[in-house]
């Protein structure tokens, strides 16, 4: 089986190789590991995340980690460019890299630099040389946020090689009483239900937002539907609704910036009443519709909106609902949600909707835009979903203060 996964690995390289010839992302992803040298530090504190996503959901533990053990390097590994273009400088970390492709001597050669304390990976991204190395070196590696499904290789009958990362784990935080279960059932118990550390992320967020005197004059008062990371499938759904509502202003921040799915978006909207972000200083009182064009503001926009919808719903999967529910709005997104415990919870508790075309989204959307009574209860149920699951992030700093 190791066989088989080296040849993946290996295959798996060769494949984003020759995409890179084409794509931007692609190559930032060869580029970037194949330029990046690896400065030597001592006593490290590793934490990897996958892209941002991961990085933001991680982020209370690797804050309080930086608070709590100032004498330690904090270095900081991404899988996806993603990530790592929009942190690679941030001032929570000492060093920040692409993880090298998962070989023996990639994960030999960067864990011996790094000399590591303890590795903190986020919910996700199992590397069997780099966990097999770390266990080698006696360093503790702990998963925070973890959440696992029946469907996932660790529970296959093939999975024999993915069960022996699990082994290689000093401590599981995860997410669920399921998750829990499930590695009960192949023989792991070192595991402790923490939650998520998301809800500690965005509650803090919600706290003490960064306040955009741009937007605050851009909703003047009105009620205002905030779209987020969305992608041309939803932007298509939202168009349709801006034409049926328009005493309603609204904000759609894609999820991709790029000068074309940009352009395309203005096209897409009534051409006299949409303005990009970075027009805003143009600004005129007949402006309803603002496509947002940079990255990095929608976590502080949604203190403004009444309801929010959450992009990636007819492709991938959602994108992140807790950011606009920690504010106290309702959320809505498309069918492909089934993977985020989160999203299915504010479904049940019916402050969270999903809907499958442009009739759905027209009929819940109208509800929520007409009936003040029930947004406002709906809202109030899903900020309190978010508050009554923060502590995560304490959870996990408490067990490990008590090893290191």
């Amino acid at each position: 089986m190791l066989l088989l996964y080296n040849i993946g690995i290996n295959i798996y390289y060769g494949l984003v190789y020759l995409a890179s010839i084409f794509n931007n992302k692609a190559n930032l992803w060869i580029k970037g590991r194949r330029e990046q040298r690896v400065r030597p530090l001592e006593s490290g504190i590793w934490f990897h995340f996958a892209s941002l996503g991961e990085f933001e959901q991680g982020r209370p533990v690797l804050e309080k980690t930086r608070m709590l053990y100032p004498q330690h390097k904090i270095v900081i590994t991404f899988f996806s460019p993603s990530g790592y273009e929009i942190r690679k400088n941030t001032p929570l970390a000492d060093a920040v890299y692409y993880l090298p492709l998962d070989t023996a001597k990639n994960a030999r050669e960067f864990i011996s630099a790094i000399k590591p304390v303890m590795a903190i990976f986020t919910k996700y991204e199992y590397w069997y040389h780099y966990f097999n190395e770390l266990h080698k070196q006696h360093v503790p590696l702990y998963i925070i946020s973890g959440i696992f499904r029946p469907g996932q290789v660790f529970f296959k009958w093939y999975g024999g090689l993915h069960r022996q990362m699990l082994k290689l784990v000093t401590w599981f935080f995860v997410q669920d009483i399921a998750s829990k279960h499930l590695l009960h059932d192949v023989g792991i118990t070192n595991v402790t239900i923490s939650g998520d550390t998301r809800f500690d992320r965005v509650w803090a967020n919600a706290q003490q937002p960064k306040e955009l005197p741009e937007i605050a004059a851009f909703k003047n008062g009105q009620k205002l539907f905030i779209a987020g990371s969305t992608w041309p499938a939803d932007e298509k759904l939202i168009a349709g609704l801006i034409a049926q509502h328009p005493d309603w202003k609204f904000i759609i921040a894609p999820h991709e910036i790029g000068e074309d799915k940009i352009n395309g978006l203005v096209n897409l909207l009534p051409k006299d009443t949409t303005i990009k972000f970075s027009q805003i200083s143009n600004l005129k009182s007949n402006v309803s519709h603002l496509i947002i064009d940079n990255i990095g503001m929608l976590s502080s926009l949604y203190q403004y909106a009444d309801i929010a919808y959450i992009g990636g719903g007819f492709g991938a999967g959602i994108h992140n609902t807790l950011e606009a529910a920690a504010f106290g709005m309702p959320v809505i997104f498309g069918p492909k949600y089934d993977k985020f415990k989160e999203a299915k919870d504010l479904v049940e508790l019916k402050a969270g909707f999903s809907i499958n075309d442009v009739e759905g989204l027209q009929i819940v959307a109208g509800r929520l835009m007409k009936d003040e009574i029930f947004r406002r209860a709906t809202a109030k149920t899903a900020k309190d979903y978010v508050q009554q699951h923060i502590g995560a992030t304490d959870a996990i700093m408490t067990y490990i203060k008590e090893k290191h």
